[in-house]
Order: structure tokens, then sequence, then C-alpha cells
């Protein structure tokens, strides 16, 4: 899972500068997972005390 082989890096064309752009500050998709579940987990919930992760 992730971001595709090649998915920048084998656009016909394009320099390492304008790669390094495209990426940007991106996160790959389990980085993002990973973070929004150890927030979610430590979120309050509806009734104010604290959420588990299931």
């Amino acid at each position: 899972m992730g971001l595709p082989e090649g998915h920048v890096t084998d656009v016909p064309g394009l320099s390492r500068s304008a790669q390094l752009k495209a990426l940007g500050n991106g996160v790959v998709p389990q980085q993002a997972d990973a973070a929004l579940q150890a927030l979610l987990a430590n979120a309050p919930s509806r009734s104010g005390a604290p959420s588990r992760a299931a």
C-alpha cells in the first residue's frame, strides 16, 4: 500500500527539481492514517471523556 512506484519519478520530462516540487510536503497514506488514528484515540468523546482506540 502507499504511493505506487514511480508515482512522480516516472513522469516523462519531469526534472528532479520538478519532482520534488510536485511531492512538496506530501504525506504517504499510511502516515496520514496513523496520525489520524492517534488523534482520534485521544480526542474527547461527546460525553467529555477520552475515547479509547478499538
